[in-house]
């Protein structure tokens, strides 16, 4: 009498099934219930947040559901993930015109440099921002100015520099403004001249939020994505 060949070949596949003298005469019979047991696919979430960018601007493959069908700049994954949720922010409150459209935290010595070049890129594209150099008038009191353009902004971007890092640690009013920002799902950090690793040992927090970084691509496709983000 024939026997079952499994517990030596096993019958995972149809080959092994066939080739048993005890079943597979009769493979066809049970075939129906074979099943094959493989690895699933892994399909990213792109509605959830959090990670970092990926380095040397490996992966850029995708387009988010708000970039324009003439848009050239690509995203990451990690980037599309983490930039849903304040997209959705942004449109949620599109029915409220008089806001401004960014928020720009940035450390007072970065001012006049590349706080003052991202701004005037980002005006650029014809996104309204508010910074401070511009927006706090002679007299005004600074803090209330700054909790007002906060109050009056969709989207808060943080100016990640060495300036800044030095900044956070001194608890300046830097630090006030990103302490309002952390607590909302409108944070989008910008890394300059700086790194995650950096960022991550002065503010643990703002360093788990994926942004965007002029150290993997040029300063205008950073800006580019900024637009995209807030544009309606």
């Amino acid at each position: 009498m024939a026997r079952c060949t499994a517990p030596v070949r096993g019958h995972q596949s149809a080959s092994a099934a066939a080739n048993c003298p005890a079943c597979g005469g009769g493979y066809g019979r049970y075939n129906s219930g074979y099943r094959s047991y493989s690895s699933p696919s892994y399909s990213p979430d792109l509605r959830s947040g959090g990670g970092r960018s990926s380095s040397g601007g490996s992966g850029r493959s995708i387009k988010p559901r708000w970039s324009g069908t003439g848009s050239s700049v690509l995203y990451t994954p990690e980037e599309v993930r983490a930039l849903t949720p304040i997209r959705n922010n942004v449109e949620d409150l599109a029915k409220r015109p008089d806001l401004r459209d960014v928020f720009l935290c940035h450390a007072w010595d970065d001012r006049k440099g590349i706080a003052k070049e991202l701004h005037d890129l980002l005006e650029s594209h014809g996104i309204s921002v508010w910074f401070s150099e511009k927006d706090v008038s002679l007299g005004l009191p600074l803090l209330r100015a700054i909790d007002k353009g906060l109050a009056n902004s969709r989207v808060g971007i943080v100016l990640v520099t060495p300036a800044l890092l030095r900044r956070l640690s001194a608890e300046g009013i830097a630090d006030k403004e990103l302490s309002v920002l952390l607590a909302r799902e409108r944070l989008v950090p910008i890394v300059h001249d700086t790194t995650y690793e950096a960022l991550r040992e002065v503010s643990p927090l703002l360093g788990s939020r994926t942004g965007l970084s002029t150290a993997e691509e040029p300063i205008a496709d950073v800006v580019t994505k900024l637009a995209e983000l807030v544009s309606i």
